[in-house]
């Protein structure tokens, strides 16, 4: 046995205080091990223009089908072969030709062939007196077609003047001095008479009397456009002053 520096000295009474700071020491490590933090590291963003190569090849692998081959279908023959006679009648049908000759003669039924052809009338409406190809002649009239419009313009104005009663209006107390106006719209018919008689006044009296005088006109050769009769119309003003 060795001899101790310091006899005197008692170690082993440290023995088990050693051995715990060892073990508070230990624990202490694991624990401050146990709460370290891993941070991962950051990743700089890359600037500026770059590619990704792909290095890799994919190989494709191409099955080729072939097409499937079907053996031909076999024929089976019947083991005797029956005639059948055709009963069926068969009408045969004589077509005669429609086509003729020059020396054939073409025979034509009259009543039946000949189709009658009613000719239309044609309608002509009415026309102006001043546009009219031959005017109305008015009884008296005489000359070619300008003569006998203004003639018929003449005797129109002579007739209704000497049979308008124009001192109906100052019984209808209108202003002595005043010009009184009405205007009288009529057509000739294609025969000749007076119809549609229209006329606009001051007053109601004074247009039915208007209208009186114009159905006193006598009868009138009818004016002809395109060489048939038509009717014409014709407007007349029938203007006078208040005495």
């Amino acid at each position: 046995m060795q001899i101790k520096k310091y006899p005197n000295a008692a170690l082993e009474n440290y023995s088990k205080i050693l051995i715990q700071l060892g073990l508070v020491l230990s624990l202490f490590i694991v624990y401050e091990f146990m709460n370290m933090k891993s941070y991962p590291n950051p990743i700089k963003e890359i600037v500026g223009n770059y590619t990704i190569v792909d290095d890799t090849e994919e190989n494709i692998e191409v099955k080729v089908l072939e097409p499937e081959i079907k053996p031909p279908a076999k024929l089976t023959l019947p083991d005797k072969i029956v005639q059948v006679e055709d009963e069926v009648e068969v009408i045969e049908t004589l077509i005669e030709s429609t086509e003729t000759d020059e020396t054939d003669a073409i025979v034509i039924d009259i009543d039946k062939d000949v189709i009658s052809v009613v000719e239309e009338e044609e309608v002509v409406e009415d026309v102006p007196f001043m546009v009219i190809e031959d005017v109305p002649v008015f009884p008296g009239c005489s000359g070619n077609n300008s003569e006998l419009r203004a003639c018929f313009s003449s005797q129109m104005t002579k007739f209704v003047s000497k049979r308008f009663n124009a001192e109906l209006a100052s019984d209808l107390g209108l202003e002595k001095g005043t010009i009184q106006r009405i205007f009288v719209m009529f057509k000739i018919d294609k025969n000749g008479d007076i119809v549609d008689i229209q006329a606009r006044a001051p007053h109601k009296k004074l247009q039915a009397e208007a209208i009186r005088v114009i159905k006193l006109l006598p009868h009138i050769t009818p004016g002809r456009q395109r060489g048939r009769p038509v009717g014409v119309k014709y407007g007349l003003p029938i203007v006078f002053k208040v005495e």
